[in-house]
């Protein structure tokens, strides 16, 4: 049984029915017109919504559900040669989703990029048994704390020697982003949720404070995460939803679209 409610228009699950979701409450995500609505996973299982399964890119199997829920992002499992990892998580989990990716090997771990996609992490945690490395700095927006979440601080974290992840702060203070360098056949990927956007022209991406509501994010952010990522390589950027993808030259792209920007706003 999972009846942990779980707000539909972002996916977020809590630990106790609550007549609000904080996250949707911020000026970076939306209440619905209509109010807040509630499900939880046993209602999404016996509807409509059944498991999304497909390679994504090199090494990468993207991981949702059909129809769409809540905001529509699908995860990343990520082969990697210290494991399958998880990056982000998608709100719907099922029997065909855990057989699936246990067949491919299971998971070592899980990392999410910002609190819009905590959703239903502990159950990922639990189906798995693997912890989830949230960013300390996020702390308050967790819904439903457990044993399995494992903060982390500072500016990287090594999991392992085959992934980094890097805080870069876009669109949350936590906002984070993975690098395998390993990946597109070792020309590396960077996996970034939507803490760097991958824009719908595949050739340029962008950085906002709040995507729904159209809140730029802040020059000094912007500058300092370009900064950080000057220094990995990565020939592809993976976004958060399916064919979200910057499939060549990314790591010029990010330079290129930060530039752009700060010109823009200065």
């Amino acid at each position: 049984m999972s009846s942990e409610p779980i707000c539909v228009t972002c996916g977020t699950q809590y630990a106790a029915p609550r007549a609000d979701c904080p996250i949707c409450l911020d000026d970076r995500q939306w209440v619905p017109a209509s109010g807040q609505q509630w499900t939880d996973l046993d209602t999404l299982r016996a509807g409509e919504h059944t498991a999304q399964i497909e390679d994504e890119g090199p090494g990468l199997v993207g991981v949702g559900s059909t129809p769409r829920f809540a905001i529509g992002q699908r995860a990343l499992l990520v082969r990697a040669g210290s494991g399958n990892f998880l990056w982000d998580c998608a709100a719907y989990l099922d029997d065909e989703i855990v057989a699936r990716i246990t067949e491919l090997g299971g998971l070592t771990g899980i990392a999410i990029s910002h609190p819009h996609y905590y959703t239903t992490m502990v159950e990922w945690a639990h189906a798995f048994d693997v912890p989830v490395y949230l960013h300390e700095k996020d702390r308050e927006w967790i819904g439903r704390p457990d044993d399995a979440l494992q903060l982390w601080s500072g500016e990287t974290k090594q999991l392992g020697d085959a992934l980094t992840l890097i805080n870069l702060g876009v669109h949350f203070p936590g906002g984070t982003v993975l690098h395998w360098p390993a990946g597109e056949d070792g020309r590396g990927a960077l996996l970034s949720g939507d803490i760097v956007f991958a824009n719908p022209d595949r050739k340029s991406v962008s950085f906002m404070y709040s995507y729904p509501n159209h809140i730029p994010e802040r020059p000094a952010i912007v500058r300092r995460a370009a900064q950080m990522l000057q220094g990995y390589q990565f020939n592809a950027i993976y976004g958060a939803w399916w064919g979200t993808i910057i499939p060549d030259d990314a790591h010029a792209v990010v330079q290129r679209s930060a530039k752009r920007y700060l010109d823009f706003v200065s």
